[in-house]
């Protein structure tokens, strides 16, 4: 019996002894966050290439007064990434959750999200001072991410929630196309116009990524994320920790780079890439000025249908088709 429960209390202590042993291998998984997080401005003066939106944000920053905003333009080029810097500088660390509300494409967002949600938060109200002691705004700040995918009545619903709270909130839409956000909403807001980031803003931030991380890298593998990206950044990012984690310890070569950006619909890689490469392509063959105005035309068709959902293998062999009938003209 002594035997027994000797027994059940090693059985007992084992697992004990396993939790303490795996604990800091799971803090440093826990610890491991991608590069386009790990790189992200903390500031406002770390954002790279919007000086414009830059120089706005801290004269309100200063002020402690902000209108609301309208950030719109491609993918990768800083949107999200301004506005929670701003948050940062305004609130401090600690105020800093309990003041910012964030919602984007992967929340529900119809129009009982505004309704309860944002509404509640909104109605908040906030008092003027940090724990620190700094001085922060009495305001809160709601960033709707993607707010171009929101529903038409879900915008609706919003607009009036931005006309009642207007003393304790402030709201920031984030968008690619601002033709899709509703015209009662755009005339509320300023609106900043975030522009693709230049080859040379790139590079700089993926060489200074590259020191940091002691990458092995050619001026060639920098000069592919830098074309393969088209003034994404964050896109950049993703392709350059995938080539680092795909060639550890050697040399990072623009082989490399172009194979994880991939180009072909067989191995799974995005039709909208292969249309972006063709049309490089069809730009340097030598074709008539109509054979590349038909080609091209065809292009932004089948680009369209692709965003509307449309299925890729049919959108490209319907592309290939009309290539192939100009190209036999030649």
């Amino acid at each position: 019996m002594q035997a027994f429960l000797k027994g059940a209390t090693g059985q007992a202590a084992r697992p004990q002894k396993d939790k303490a042993v795996a604990g800091p291998s799971a803090e440093k998984k826990a610890k491991a966050v991608p590069w386009v997080e790990k790189y992200r401005p903390k500031c406002v003066d770390e954002v790279a290439f919007q000086e414009e939106v830059v120089a706005v944000l801290k004269k309100s920053l200063e002020g402690a007064d902000l209108p609301n905003l309208l950030f719109y333009g491609p993918p990768g080029t800083g949107k999200t990434s301004t506005i929670l810097a701003a948050a940062r500088e305004l609130y401090g660390p600690e105020l800093y959750r309990q003041r910012v509300l964030e919602l984007n494409a992967s929340d529900e967002r119809g129009i009982q999200v505004v309704r309860d949600k944002v509404k509640n938060f909104a109605q908040l109200t906030v008092a003027g001072t940090r724990p620190d002691g700094k001085s922060c705004p009495p305001f809160k700040i709601i960033i709707l991410d993607e707010a171009d995918s929101m529903t038409a009545p879900a915008q609706a619903a919003l607009r009036r929630t931005m006309e009642k709270e207007s003393r304790t909130t402030r709201f920031c839409l984030i968008c690619n196309y601002i033709s899709r956000i509703i015209e009662p909403l755009t005339s509320r807001c300023s609106k900043f116009r975030f522009k693709p980031l230049a080859n040379q803003i790139q590079e700089e931030r993926l060489l200074e990524i590259c020191e940091k991380e002691n990458l092995k890298y050619t001026k060639e593998s920098i000069a592919a994320l830098v074309r393969v990206s088209e003034g994404d950044l964050r896109k950049a990012i993703t392709f350059l920790q995938s080539a680092a984690r795909l060639n550890v310890d050697k040399e990072i070569t623009d082989c490399a780079v172009i194979e994880i950006a991939g180009n072909m619909v067989d191995e799974g890689y995005a039709a909208t890439q292969i249309l972006t490469q063709l049309h490089e392509c069809v730009i340097e063959q030598d074709l008539s000025d109509k054979q590349k105005s038909t080609i091209t035309e065809k292009m932004a068709v089948v680009c369209k249908c692709l965003s509307d959902g449309a299925d890729e293998y049919l959108q490209l062999l319907s592309l290939c088709s009309v290539i192939m009938q100009e190209a036999s003209h030649n």
